[in-house]
Parts: C-alpha cells; sequence; structure tokens
C-alpha cells in the first residue's frame, strides 16, 4: 500500500542545514497497522508528513496505492489526500462548528452532495460513538471524544490510508487504551492500512502488526512487534522495551558472592515466553526433569497486540550438565533464553 524508497529530507536554513530523514526505506502492507517508534527529534513526524506530501522530500519517491505522489502537482496532491486520512495529537477541531459539522467539513470541500454527505455523518458518528453528542462543539467534549471527532473527520472520505500523528499523546491511559481499541476496530471492520507514529511502546504493543524504530533520522529496525518485544536486535530498540518492562537484575543477586562448586553451578538468565507457549507450565517441568533448582527473581505476562507475552527472569542452580539441558528444554519448546550471567 504505501513504498518509501531512499526518502531524505533536509531543512535549509540561514544557519544550517539540518537533516530531518536520511536514507529512509521502508513498506507497509495493506491492511496492517504500522507503527513507527522514536524519540523526539528523531524524525518520525516529518516522515508522516512526507507520507502525504505535507513536507515535500528533498529527495526519493512516495508511493501509495501505486502512484508516486512525490511527483504529484498541487491539483494532483489535493486529489489524492483525499483519501489519505490523518489524525492529530491537538485533535485540530473547528470550535465554532459542532461536531457534526466538523465531521462534515471534509465532505463539503470535496463537493459531496448535501444528503449523500449528511448520510455520511451519521455513519460515522455512530461509528465512533458520538451520536449523541452530534450538536455539541468541541469545547464540551473530552479529549478522547474530541480525537473521536478528528477520527471520524478522517474518514469521511473513505480513505484507504489512515495516518495517526501521536494522536493518544495527550490522553491519559484509560482514553488511550479506548482510542487504540477504536483503530483496532476500523483497521478490522474497514480493512484500512494505519501508520501511527508514537514515543510510546505502550501503543505500539497494544494495536500494531509491525513497527519501524527510527533513531537520528535513520530508520535502525523494522520487525514485526512480537520480535521486536523478544529480541530486539538494536540499542534503541531495547531503551523503548526498558521503558515498559522492568528487566533490571535485583542488585543484591549481582553483588553475591559466586557460590559455584565443583559440582554446582547457577547462571541467571531471561526466559521470553510468546504465544501459547505462555500459558504452559514449562518451568515446572524443567524442574522436575532435570532436577535443577529455579530461583525466580521478576516475571510478569502481558499481551501484545492479541498474542500473549511474558518475561521471566530466575537463577538456576544445579549441575552443570543438568543446567545446560535444562536451558536446552526450554529453547526447545519454543521459549527465547539469554543468558545474563554466570553468578
Amino acid at each position: 500500500m504505501i513504498e518509501i524508497n531512499n526518502l531524505t529530507k533536509v531543512y535549509h536554513t540561514s544557519a544550517q542545514d539540518i537533516t530531518a530523514l536520511e536514507n529512509v526505506t521502508l513498506s507497509v502492507n495493506k491492511g496492517e497497522i504500522f507503527g513507527i517508534i522514536g524519540l523526539s527529534g528523531a524524525g518520525k513526524s516529518t516522515l508522516i508528513r512526507c507520507i502525504n506530501m505535507l513536507e515535500k522530500p528533498t529527495q526519493g519517491s512516495i508511493i501509495v496505492d501505486g502512484q508516486d505522489i512525490s511527483l504529484f502537482n498541487r491539483h494532483e496532491l489535493r486529489i489524492a489526500r483525499q483519501k489519505i486520512g490523518m489524525i492529530f495529537q491537538h485533535f485540530n477541531l473547528l470550535s465554532s462548528r459542532t461536531v457534526f459539522d466538523n465531521i462534515l467539513f471534509p465532505l463539503e470541500i470535496a463537493r459531496v452532495p448535501s444528503s449523500e454527505a449528511r448520510r455520511k455523518v451519521n455513519e460515522l458518528l455512530e461509528l465512533v460513538g458520538l451520536t449523541d453528542k452530534a450538536t455539541g462543539y468541541p469545547s464540551q467534549l473530552s479529549g478522547g471524544q474530541k480525537q473521536r471527532v478528528g477520527i471520524a473527520r478522517a474518514l469521511a472520505n473513505d480513505p484507504k490510508v489512515l495516518l495517526s500523528d501521536e494522536a493518544t499523546s495527550a490522553l491519559d491511559p484509560e482514553t488511550t487504551r479506548s482510542i487504540l481499541s477504536l483503530l483496532k476496530d476500523i483497521n478490522r471492520n474497514l480493512n484500512l492500512t494505519i501508520v501511527l507514529i508514537t514515543h510510546d511502546m505502550n501503543v505500539i504493543k497494544q494495536v500494531c502488526d509491525r513497527v519501524a524504530v527510527i533513531a537520528e533520522s535513520r530508520i535502525v529496525e523494522i520487525n514485526d512487534v512480537l520480535s521486536i518485544f523478544s529480541n530486539p536486535q538494536t540499542p534503541t530498540s531495547q531503551s523503548f522495551l526498558n521503558a515498559i518492562m522492568n528487566k533490571d537484575i535485583p542488585e543484591g543477586i549481582l553483588q553475591r558472592r559466586n557460590t559455584d562448586t565443583a559440582d554446582t553451578i547457577s547462571k541467571l538468565i531471561r526466559v521470553s515466553f510468546i504465544g501459547a507457549s505462555a500459558g504452559e507450565p514449562l518451568i515446572s517441568s524443567m524442574v522436575q526433569k532435570y532436577e535443577v533448582k529455579a530461583n525466580i527473581l521478576y516475571g510478569n505476562i502481558d499481551h501484545v497486540k492479541d498474542t500473549p507475552f511474558g518475561n521471566l527472569t530466575m537463577e538456576l542452580i544445579g549441575q552443570p550438565v543438568l543446567v545446560n539441558e535444562a536451558m536446552d528444554f526450554l529453547f526447545e519448546n519454543g521459549l527465547e533464553i539469554e543468558v545474563l550471567q554466570n553468578v
């Protein structure tokens, strides 16, 4: 649905040239929710604004639904943008218009016949759960309700792509979950391709199929979300995961004296559970089968989109051959094993 090839964006100022994006290449499949995560200043907002040509690239191509929109003139872009919806962090609603008329606005610009446009607005109000707010004004709405209006407005012209520019960063956690749930429903029911940018790995975890990690104007990693969570390949990806998953090893464990003997060793490991394996009693089976001790230090089970995902940090104590066989057992049963330290 979206192909970005060798995209570079340079801002020219009187003092210096600032490279916001450098040689970015990525693709977004039709019907997926694709996340772009990065710190402030990494280039993610510039990237999403290049996708609908609100920012003109310095070089490179942007192909949306088979059309290279980077070659379009102003008139062609105006038409193309009707099929690229966008929702914003701060809603960008018209304060003098009712909820109904805010959603109607893009249909008026597109010169959709009045009866058809009003029918469409009513459908969208029902879709986002705001039928009872149709005659209200933005000032009378909560942040979550304002964002629902923004989503409905972005869907007015039946776009093929929906862009989300930090759409939940101004919302509280509970409202964020409700907005992300709505986006998941829209993606599933309308088969709509969604590209969202965020600095919050929790957002990626809840809704995305794949994610691109951007750092210092470059894409440093692209993968499906489960792979990023279970086996991040870059320090940037790891830092985002550390922000939402406690993986610190207790200081007391790190500082204690080595208790290995000729017959017994101790290994500190982290085990990642994905999918069906998260519900299997594999640790219990391992302890019984290999006669090793498992000292569990930290663990949690969460969901990455709709898939169970868990982490367990523990110390394995036992005869060297049995400890190694126990680790092999876990690996052979589909778990990711990371040796943190030979204690």
